[in-house]
């Protein structure tokens, strides 16, 4: 089932999980044993991370080194149709530029769509590991804006060679990303939102954002898209904070600002266990709120809490 079927169907706020693939060498258990915690609160669908691949570089025998692909994570489409199967939860796996040619893109594509996934959120992804900035794979996607298109076309019967005529058309719902604090790479917010209105009239059917701390932040977005004529729906997305390194990593890595009364309740706690019952305690405040404003969604990025998560979802 879509995920824009899901929201037009619901009576009230929906609860969607996010989580990331077993790393390599790890069995599919890791993954069950994350979820079983949350899937008593009967998500609506279950987002799936994907990570480009990473070059790094291994000695030879002759003491020269080799350049090497190597992906932590692999498997997004098998993880995606395992936990539809064990779970009976619908799956919406991250589809991302980096690391893909256009032929690649519609080979996995089709291959979802045989698996009877009808969700996808179109991503351009993260810039490679030490790469200062993004860079397309050679035949890839620059913007997140022509992997959509490649969607859309997809879903129009187009596909990549031309002698394909009355071809099978897919029906992928298609999800972007928003930012309530503007992208990074974004010189103002205005032009970020002018990109995101530029993927809704491509066929973006719904937005998630980018986690947040300050629920006024994500109110003041929605109400500059709905201005600009985006009215999709548009999804919170929210994460605990547990750890006290929390306060200079997520905004370094994610490019976010943390109220200064969370980050002055993290900094008085002694351990990080002080910091989970502090983090617990202002997700739930956000969540709470973000319900009574009528939200489409509380969307959750689970990765290393799923019981902090699933606690706080059983009190909403």
């Amino acid at each position: 089932m879509k995920v824009i079927d899901h929201i037009r169907q619901a009576k009230d706020t929906l609860v969607s999980f996010e989580v990331l693939p077993p790393l390599k060498g790890k069995g599919i258990g890791a993954l069950y044993n994350h979820l079983d915690p949350l899937m008593e609160h009967q998500p609506a669908f279950i987002n799936v991370t994907y990570h480009r691949s990473e070059h790094v570089f291994k000695k030879r025998p002759d003491g020269g080194f080799e350049k090497v692909v190597v992906r932590k994570r692999p498997g997004t489409e098998s993880i995606c149709a395992a936990i539809l199967n064990k779970y009976n939860v619908d799956t919406v796996p991250h589809l991302i530029c980096g690391g893909f040619s256009v032929n690649e893109t519609e080979d996995a594509l089709i291959n979802l769509h045989y698996l009877g996934i009808d969700n996808v959120l179109v991503l351009r992804g993260d810039a490679a590991k030490n790469e200062m900035s993004f860079e397309p794979e050679p035949g890839g996607h620059k913007y997140a804006s022509d992997l959509l298109k490649q969607v859309v076309d997809l879903n129009d019967g187009v596909y990549l060679e031309e002698d394909l005529r009355d071809s099978h058309k897919t029906g992928f719902c298609i999800g972007v990303a928003g930012y309530p604090e503007k992208h990074f790479e974004a010189p103002n917010m205005d032009t970020d939102l002018q990109y995101l209105k530029r993927k809704v009239d491509l066929g973006a059917d719904y937005i998630v954002t980018q986690m947040f701390f300050d629920n006024q932040k994500f109110h003041d977005f929605v109400a500059r898209c709905r201005e600009m004529g985006i009215m999709v729906p548009i999804i919170p997305g929210l994460k605990p904070i547990y750890s006290k390194k929390q306060l200079t990593i997520l905004p370094k890595t994610f490019h976010i600002d943390l109220p200064a009364d969370l980050a002055n309740a993290v900094h008085k706690c002694k351990t990080d266990l002080d910091v989970e019952k502090v983090g617990a305690e202002w997700l739930l405040m956000q969540s709470r709120e973000l319900k009574k404003s009528g939200v489409p969604v509380l969307h959750y990025y689970t990765l290393g809490r799923p019981q902090l998560i699933a606690d706080v979802v059983g009190q909403i």
